[in-house]
């Protein structure tokens, strides 16, 4: 989306990198408990997914890591930030590039929660250099395809009401 205004821009980013803490917050507050450790519904990335479609790669990255930050220094620890961060980025790189060769909202949803549950799974092997973790792998690719799709589903019906808003002002 095209901005009138800097500040325009500015407003929108910010409301999405607020929306992304509040969707962050409420998810540390859901007791989601599978048996996988780390596993999470992935709500902040709604916003991110928007984000990235309304206003391109650049801004949704700066509210990504943002978002992952603050969310960490708010709700968690650097221990979290670390393997939030690796997720992030990795899950946010395909993202971008699934979106560039115009895959549909909910694939590149689906990527992006595979990847970054990815993205984590290898740091954690790295920290506690333990290669036995991979095992999980089937389970997180699992879960990753089924958050990232209910985000995706969520993301694409939001996005048609957005769009319409829009041609509306």
């Amino acid at each position: 989306m095209q901005w009138q205004s800097k500040a325009g821009q500015m407003a929108f980013s910010g409301l999405m990198l607020a929306l992304t803490l509040v969707l962050s917050y409420v998810e540390s507050l859901l007791p989601l408990t599978i048996g996988i450790p780390g596993v999470k519904l992935g709500l902040a990335n709604l916003a991110v997914l928007l984000t990235l479609y309304a206003s391109g790669w650049r801004m949704a990255l700066g509210i990504d890591v943002l978002r992952v930050v603050l969310s960490g220094f708010l709700f968690g620890n650097f221990a979290a930030i670390l393997y939030s961060m690796a997720g992030a980025l990795v899950s946010f790189g395909v993202m971008v590039l699934l979106k560039k060769f115009r895959f549909s909202m909910s694939t590149v949803s689906i990527a992006g929660g595979v990847f970054h549950n990815l993205g984590q799974l290898v740091v954690a092997v790295c920290v506690v250099e333990n290669i036995h973790l991979f095992y999980y792998l089937p389970w997180l690719i699992v879960a990753g395809m089924i958050t990232g799709a209910l985000i995706g589903i969520v993301a694409r019906v939001t996005w048609r009401y957005v769009n319409r808003m829009w041609q509306e002002a």
